[in-house]
């Protein structure tokens, strides 16, 4: 009988400690607030709702229905979309640095260098690093001031090409993305690796570019178009990996990679010889590419040769396509609402004058130019997703229970559009910030992300499209091909570009043709 008592005893304290944690783990699971989701179907979860309509406008009219936030499960992976101003103030203040880990995807394990970049690296000491380097070397404030020629110089590029090519001094039609891309290309790659590599026909015609350059441009943009890739199933489903289309999918992504290895690895040798030489070059002596060779010598193990591509690599994917894009989708809405043309040529005669082209150090006092930026990226940003988030830990949010794990997607369009934030969010009205200041849509404009995973070159692309802007708009009168509106229909791509690439015509202003000649 007492042999009995014991085992009793013995089992008690065992289970009965077991019973209460598990009893407890489900009370609380209970208590547990998920977010709301779509019906989904076993293995592929929610794929089925990727169909045809933009992913942006797809997640939009989800929340329309589910709420501000809710879950998906795209095969294997869980997401929260946030498509709220208070969603997003939470995640970006209370759990910052929980959700400063990025998804770890295909893209991630080649085109980021087995996830080693600024961009995908996860959040630690790697990351910080690398965070750091670009602070310092490309983002502050002096090294921004050292660029200033470059972007001033790469702008009259552009506004010389477009006075060039029109002799007779009458209305010419341009197709100006391209235009717009070229300006944002030549600035990164001057400011990165200390030369030019997309010209004008003029320019072609004198000479002025090498053989392979435009095969560079080439690579670019299908880098650019990799890295956006949203539809490898094998992400998703990683039993599909194996599969003839996914493994094509793969070989073109390592293809592209491994041509901007080379390209890199050629450049790094050209570096090497011409550094002693490259005093006698401005824009080499700059060049970021030089700064971190050099810091290689003294730290090999923190700028390894996979680090220095990776920087560069991310540079040239974050900063090439997004200013080119809202500059076009600007010019686009400016042409559509002339009104709004007109009021900001005169803001920029009334304070700079016709008989000198207007300066980066003006933009502050030319508070209506930065109203239409904002305006525009707030319509149109050029991340209309932002980048993932995956939460380190698990976390609440607006009530819901969001477990380790799980991608966070916030929906920039979504919110930049919300008639709960914003008066007749569908209308183009600069106005509207004339009335606001920074802090009142802190949370609620958001196009280059929040917190610490935030975009460091907001900045630069301001200075970039403000000062492109301005001299457009103080150089030339501007109107559309026809009667018709521009089409602001929407394209496929990671940074939203134009259905249609936009067409204007421009003609040199009177009061400014004096300067344009002899610039």
């Amino acid at each position: 009988m007492y042999q009995i008592w014991v085992l009793f005893l013995i089992i008690s304290l065992i289970i009965l400690p077991l019973f209460l944690f598990f009893n407890n783990y489900l009370n609380n699971k209970r208590t547990f607030k998920s977010p709301p989701s779509p019906p989904s179907i076993p293995i592929i979860g929610h794929l089925y709702l990727a169909k045809q309509d933009l992913v942006h406008r797809t997640l939009q009219k989800l929340s329309l229905k589910y709420g501000s936030i809710y879950s998906l499960k795209l095969g294997y992976l869980p997401f929260v979309i946030i498509s709220s101003s208070d969603g997003v103030e939470e995640c970006f203040t209370k759990y910052d640095i929980v959700l400063a880990n990025r998804p770890q995807v295909l893209v991630s394990k080649h085109i980021h260098y087995g996830s080693t970049t600024i961009g995908a690296a996860p959040y630690g000491p790697l990351w910080q690093n690398l965070r750091r380097i670009t602070s310092l070397e490309l983002f502050s404030t002096k090294r921004m001031n050292t660029f200033q020629s470059i972007r001033v110089d790469e702008i009259k590029s552009l506004v010389k090409g477009l006075f060039g090519s029109n002799k007779e001094k009458k209305y010419t039609k341009f197709e100006m993305g391209s235009k717009f891309y070229g300006l944002s290309l030549n600035i990164l790659t001057r400011v990165l690796i200390g030369k030019k590599y997309f010209f004008s026909e003029n320019e072609k015609k004198e000479g002025e570019y090498q053989e392979g350059e435009e095969e560079f441009i080439r690579l670019i943009k299908e880098i650019l178009e990799l890295n956006g890739l949203a539809s490898y199933l094998g992400d998703y489903l990683p039993f599909l990996k194996w599969l003839y289309i996914s493994k094509k999918v793969e070989g073109r992504i390592l293809e592209a990679r491994n041509k901007m290895d080379d390209f890199l690895d050629g450049l790094f040798g050209e570096c090497r010889k011409s550094k002693h030489g490259c005093q006698t070059n401005d824009s080499k002596e700059i060049a970021l590419i030089y700064k971190l060779l050099d810091l290689q010598e003294l730290d090999p193990q923190n700028y390894s040769h996979q680090i220095i591509k990776g920087i560069i690599m991310v540079m040239l994917i974050a900063g090439s396509d997004t200013s080119a894009v809202t500059m076009e989708w600007a010019l686009s809405l400016l042409l559509n609402h002339p009104n709004v043309l007109r009021k900001a040529r005169e803001e920029i005669d009334n304070y700079k004058g016709n008989d000198q082209l207007v300066e980066e150090q003006d933009l502050p006092n030319l508070p209506y130019i930065q109203c239409i930026i904002n305006e525009t990226l707030r319509l149109f940003p050029a991340a209309p997703l932002l980048v993932g988030h995956t939460a380190s830990a698990d976390i609440t949010v607006s009530g819901y229970h969001i477990e380790k794990g799980t991608t966070c997607l916030v929906n920039a369009w979504a919110i930049h559009r919300d008639p709960k934030l914003w008066d007749d969010p569908l209308i183009f009205r600069p106005e509207r910030f004339e009335r606001l200041t920074s802090d009142d849509y802190k949370y609620s404009l958001i196009p280059f992300g929040l917190g610490r995973r935030s975009c460091p070159g907001a900045n630069l692309a301001n200075k970039v499209i403000g000062l492109t802007l301005a001299t457009l708009i103080q150089c030339f009168d501007w109107k559309r091909v026809n009667e018709e509106d521009v089409d602001l229909s929407e394209g496929i791509g990671l940074t939203m570009p134009k259905a249609k690439p936009l067409e204007a015509m421009c003609r040199a202003r009177q009061t400014m043709i004096s300067v344009l000649s002899s610039m």
